[in-house]
Parts: C-alpha cells; structure tokens; sequence
C-alpha cells in the first residue's frame, strides 16, 4: 500500500489555501493511507482557528487521516531522529511517529514543508519532497 506520514505544515498549507496548495493537495490524494501523529489535530485546529476556518471546512482536512497514537514513550525513536540533527520538539515528535509507524522508513513518504524536518526525515530514508 501507498502510505504516507503527513506533517502539519503541508495540511495546514492546504486548509488555508497556501500558494502550492493544489500541488500539495493533488500529491496528498495519491496516497492509498495517509497518517499523522495526534499533536497535528492539535497544531492544525490552533492554525485553522487563528485564520478563521473553522466547522466543516476544517473538519474536512482531517477526516482522511489515520492518527497514529504511540502506548509507550518514543525514546528511541527519538534518538534515532537526534542523531541526524536537532530539531524543535513538535517537528521532532511528528518524526519520532514516523518512525514508530514504518522502522523501515523506506516504505513510508513524509510530506512536510519544513527544511529542517525533511532533511532529517530523508536522513533516515523516508521519501520526502
């Protein structure tokens, strides 16, 4: 199955209609699963609601994805991502789900708009653009 991790940045790019947004959308749509760490719901929901979108036109953003919900602390998956490059906390933790999800991260895209986070999800062989 075609799977991807998608990064709050690219959803959010997306729901408020970013330049690229279509692109984004359009490359979103080619994935069979889509899957996101519970901190997006969070971070989305706080960006939609400082631009005023709110209701359905938010909720609909999110319906696709598969929340992915660790039981256990993310030591060493978060290890793993420090040891490419430091990385703020949020972008650090969406990495450390990544990871959780596929250990072989050759068999998961990670969608995100950040440098930083798409140097280290590359890194460790997630496919990334």
């Amino acid at each position: 199955m075609n799977r991807s991790y998608v990064d709050t940045s690219v959803l959010v790019a997306i729901a408020l209609g970013d330049p690229g947004a279509e692109r984004l959308r359009r490359r979103l749509a080619r994935f069979g699963a889509v899957f996101a760490g519970g901190l997006l719901e969070a971070e989305f929901r706080s960006a939609v609601a400082r631009e005023n979108v709110e209701g359905e036109a938010a909720e609909a953003h999110l319906r696709r994805i598969s929340f992915v919900e660790p039981p256990r602390r993310m030591t060493a998956e978060i290890s793993r991502a420090l040891a490419v490059r430091r990385l703020r906390g949020a972008d650090l933790w969406h990495v450390a789900c990544a990871l959780y999800l596929s250990p072989d991260p050759h068999e998961l895209a990670f969608l995100t708009l950040d440098a930083d986070q798409r140097f280290v999800a590359r890194k460790l062989g997630f496919r990334s653009r």
